[in-house]
């Protein structure tokens, strides 16, 4: 960190090293241009410390495990009854958490120089960021041309219900918990209330989750895992909307009154709430409404170049609120900076970025549900195919779910498409691939798909959808 009171000049200045940050910030430097980066944790943001890569990790935890309790009927015989180390769990996750973020610095450090200024950043005026160092130190000035903030987004509380980090904890507490609580109430069945479901019910602690199923994604594909959820015998409160009132926290643990859509009333009580409603833009105390930088609600909007309506300052990632995604944020820092630079990038198309859910079984979306393709006026089609007569599906154990597609009826071109089921986090990347190029179904389903391979599912769903099933 620079002395007190010393003015560094930059070419641009990134507010936030998050994954939109970051990557903006390698991308402006083999551009040309001298970069900065003030983060006030580390280098890497929510995803990498706190959310993607450390939930993921513990998925693959509870992935294993479930492999091992199921090793008989592969042929595997494993002496005695398979038991769960949570402690393990967690060691491996801040392992591989450690690794990325080494990674991550040698890049910043070593490859490309790119200094970071560790402390809380605030617009003072214009272009320059202010920085408050983490150690104590003076406050250092950093002077840009353009100036791009990813400063990114935290779990939002239920109001009344403040988070203590034992009892009511958010996703931030969960990847660092040193003990596992025996029982949860989870509130929010978005991905981050699935994806701990999902964790905490195959570790071995009982889990009630209140709130509809992944409301984001096609009804069928929230019916389905609902099912699936309930076939795995973790209780469910979809249509309960409790609020603080209705919530009682103590030192023995937490009770909830729930109530269903039919007037049914019950309570349920548990050793920790994790709250899962959703996240908000951190857009307080950085300087906006010193710049002029427009807010609405908690968020920044934007145009498709990412420029806010302050001339040089731009903003990407959450705290835009347009698809809250690691991989959004990435692909929004490289249009700023190449923007920036002269360049004419494409702009991104939210439809075409695609969401994934890590449970089980695993969720893969992109561009419209059939719901919002009817609402916009278009006449649809609709084809699915199961994964049950998919041979590898079944080799792997794992034939749960489907592959469904939404076509335009007239043009047959791809609106959007749903999985449910195995590696469908990985399949959708194919999918993402053909609304970016506009595909028709007709050219998803020449598309040759190796077998036997789970990818065969979305050629299948478009021979479905053409009206000419195959295995089906």
């Amino acid at each position: 960190m620079s002395e007190a009171g010393e003015v560094q000049q930059f070419d641009l200045v990134l507010l936030g090293g998050g994954t939109g940050g970051y990557v903006a910030a390698i991308i402006a430097k083999q551009l040309g241009l001298n970069v900065a980066v003030v983060e006030e944790y580390k280098i890497g943001g929510v995803c990498l410390h706190k959310g993607c890569i450390p939930t993921k990790a513990m998925l693959k935890s509870a992935s294993v495990f479930d492999q091992v309790k199921a090793a008989k009927e592969f042929g595997v015989d494993v002496p005695g009854d398979a038991s769960f180390c949570y402690d393990t769990a967690l060691e491996r996750s801040i392992k591989v958490v450690d690794g990325q973020y080494r990674g991550l610095l040698y890049l910043f450090d070593k490859k490309h120089k790119i200094p970071v200024f560790t402390g809380h950043g605030r617009l003072v005026g214009g272009t320059t960021v202010e920085v408050t160092p983490n150690d104590g130190g003076g406050p250092v000035r950093l002077q840009a041309k353009d100036v791009i903030i990813n400063t990114g987004s935290r779990p939002r509380e239920i109001k009344g219900v403040p988070y203590d980090g034992d009892k009511v904890i958010n996703s931030d507490h969960a990847v660092v918990l040193e003990k596992m609580p025996k029982s949860f109430i989870i509130r929010g069945g978005g991905a981050t209330g699935v994806e701990w479901a999902s964790i905490y019910h195959r570790y071995g602690a009982k889990v009630t989750l209140v709130g509809r199923i992944v409301p984001q994604e096609d009804k069928e594909i929230s019916d389905q895992l609902t099912r699936a959820f309930q076939r795995q015998k973790i209780d469910l409160a979809p249509t309960s909307r409790p609020s603080a009132d209705d919530i009682d926290i103590s030192k023995s643990g937490v009770k909830m009154r729930l109530k269903d859509d039919k007037g049914k009333e019950w309570t349920v009580e548990a050793e920790t709430l994790l709250v899962a409603i959703g996240r908000q833009g951190n857009i307080e105390d950085i300087g906006l409404e010193t710049v002029g930088v427009k807010t609405e609600g908690d968020y920044i909007p934007v145009d498709s170049m990412m420029r806010t309506n302050v001339p040089h300052i731009y903003a990407i990632g959450d705290v835009v609120g347009q698809q809250l995604l690691a991989h959004t944020a990435q692909h929004q820092g490289i249009i700023a900076v190449e923007f920036i630079t002269g360049h004419k990038p494409f702009p991104l198309d939210i439809l075409n970025s695609p969401s994934c859910t890590y449970c089980e079984p695993e969720i893969g979306s992109v561009g419209l549900t059939e719901k919002q393709a009817r609402e916009l006026g278009y006449e649809v089609k609709v084809g699915k195919f199961p994964m049950k007569p998919n041979a590898k599906a079944v080799i792997e154990g794992h034939a749960d779910g489907f592959t469904k597609i939404v076509a335009d009826a007239d043009s047959n071109d791809l609106l959007g498409l749903h999985i449910i089921g195995p590696h469908a986090t990985e399949l959708i990347a194919e999918a993402a691939l053909g609304r970016f190029l506009n595909v028709s179904v007709d050219e998803l389903a020449m598309t040759v798909h190796p077998h036997p391979t789970v990818s065969e599912v979305i050629g299948q769903a478009a021979h479905v959808t053409l009206g000419m099933p195959i295995d089906i």
